[in-house]
Formats: structure tokens, C-alpha cells, sequence
């Protein structure tokens, strides 16, 4: 077993999962990141946390398939001996937002395949081993931060799919946090707001205006280092008489002033 903790990090090989990456390891832990894309497009991002010197590994696997969950939970223990952290980012929007009047069967299976079954069965995979840990082995302090977002109680009629997916990640993190505290693993849910990724690019120009125009307190765009720093937090066990709890990292959208 390595002396570094260890953290998984699904849908890390860029954007806010590769900020969170990259922000553990600065903090010193061991870093697995499990992601579908193939590591040479992403080379430039997993180089620079490579960089940092700590232990590393990038695994190519699809969250929906319980073999590549497997697989890589078993690659990680084989190499690390350890997980402390798991952190699900791993995530897609809609391929075509669709009124909900037209939205199809393969978009919903698309989208909650990877969102919320994917979400769901890699953190039952990832606790049941973070149990075993804790059975055999001193100082182990398990974490898993669900990553959802501000869709989860925002209504957009034109991808609903995407905000039932993250509806479903609280209720994930609710049903883990309560059936994990006997073993003392904390489960947190962070949900971000607008923030500047590949998914939102799309859409900049309209939440560049409702931004300037105050939809957020915070009149800027959030970035995944603002989620990576939350992450980091919860992963500090400075909140560890909590449990179950959501941080909302939005500007303070969440505030829904008139």
C-alpha cells in the first residue's frame, strides 16, 4: 500500500474533473482518473498533473460498463492498495436539446445511462471496497463527493433528461450518505452552477447576458478550479460531523432572489 491517500476522479480527463484531479494530487494524493476519452487527446491535461510527481494512473473505461468499473477499481487497488476518495464528474448533456414534448427514448437512455446508473453503480462498487478498507486497515477515512448541479432543482424544459439525471445524483448522495455512516464514510454532493467547460461553450453568449444582467449574485462565470476548491474541502475531513450535505458552488444562484 502507497502512503499517499488515493483518489478516483470518473470524467477527469478534462474540465471540472480534471481540475479536481489536478488540485488533489497539488495536495498530494495518489490520482486515478477513469475517463472514456483516449489519453492522447487529452495529453496536455494529464501531462501537467503527471508533472506534479505524485503516483498516477489514467484508465480507459466507459462508467456504464460494469466490467470497465471493475476493472478499474481493480487496477487502482492493485497499484495504490487504497482508495480515500471518490469523486464521480463523469457526466454528459444531451446530444440534441429537445422540448420535453419531443425528447427520445435513446436521449434519456444516453443520458441517465452515464449520469445516474453509471453514477450509482461505481459508487456502490467504490463503497463496498472502502468498507473492506476500513475492516482491515487503520487510518483509512473514506469520502465520495457526488458532482450534480443547479440543474437538479433548476427546470430546463429544453433538456430535461440532463436535469432529471441530476435530480437523481442528490437522492444517490442522500441513500449513500445515510447507509454509510455506520462505517464513517462521508458522502457530500457539490453542485455547480455556470461554469465555463466545453458544455457550456455552446451556450456562452447567452449566459455571458443573463450574468451581466444578474441571474447570479456573483457576476462572473464560474470555473473548474471554483469546484476543484470545494472538492478539496470536503476532502480535508474538517467536516467530518457532516454528512449528506450539498455545497453549492454557483454565485449564488441558489439564493433565487427577486
Amino acid at each position: 500500500m502507497i502512503n499517499e491517500k488515493a483518489a478516483i476522479i470518473t470524467g477527469a480527463a478534462r474540465g471540472i474533473g480534471n481540475a479536481i484531479a489536478f488540485e488533489l494530487a497539488k495536495e498530494g494524493y495518489a490520482v486515478a482518473i477513469l475517463d472514456v476519452l483516449d489519453a492522447g487527446r487529452v495529453k496536455e491535461n494529464l501531462d501537467r498533473i503527471k508533472a506534479l510527481g505524485h503516483h498516477f494512473m489514467y484508465i480507459n473505461g466507459d462508467i456504464t460498463s460494469a466490467d470497465d468499473r471493475k476493472a478499474a477499481v481493480d487496477k487502482v487497488m492493485n497499484a495504490f492498495g487504497r482508495i480515500d476518495v471518490l469523486v464521480n464528474d463523469a457526466g454528459v448533456a444531451p446530444k440534441i436539446r429537445m422540448d420535453i414534448l419531443s425528447t427520445t427514448e435513446e436521449s434519456i437512455d444516453f443520458v441517465l445511462g452515464i449520469n445516474l446508473k453509471g453514477t450509482f453503480f461505481m459508487t456502490q462498487l467504490v463503497a463496498n471496497t472502502m468498507i473492506r478498507e476500513i475492516k482491515s486497515t487503520a487510518d483509512i477515512n473514506p469520502i465520495i463527493v457526488n458532482i450534480s448541479s443547479m440543474s437538479a432543482y433548476t427546470s430546463s424544459v429544453q433538456r430535461g433528461e440532463y436535469c432529471i439525471s441530476k435530480a437523481g445524483i442528490s437522492m444517490i448522495t442522500k441513500l449513500f450518505a445515510d447507509r454509510l455512516s455506520e462505517y464513517g464514510i462521508h458522502v457530500y454532493e457539490i453542485r455547480p452552477g455556470i461554469i465555463m467547460t466545453d458544455m457550456t461553450s455552446v451556450v456562452k453568449e447567452k449566459y455571458d447576458k443573463l450574468i451581466a444582467e444578474g441571474l447570479t449574485p456573483i457576476k462572473r462565470w464560474g470555473y473548474p478550479e471554483d469546484i476543484a476548491n470545494a472538492v478539496s474541502v470536503l476532502c480535508s475531513g474538517k467536516l467530518n460531523y457532516s454528512t449528506g450535505d450539498i455545497i453549492n458552488v454557483d454565485g449564488g444562484f441558489h439564493i433565487r432572489r427577486l
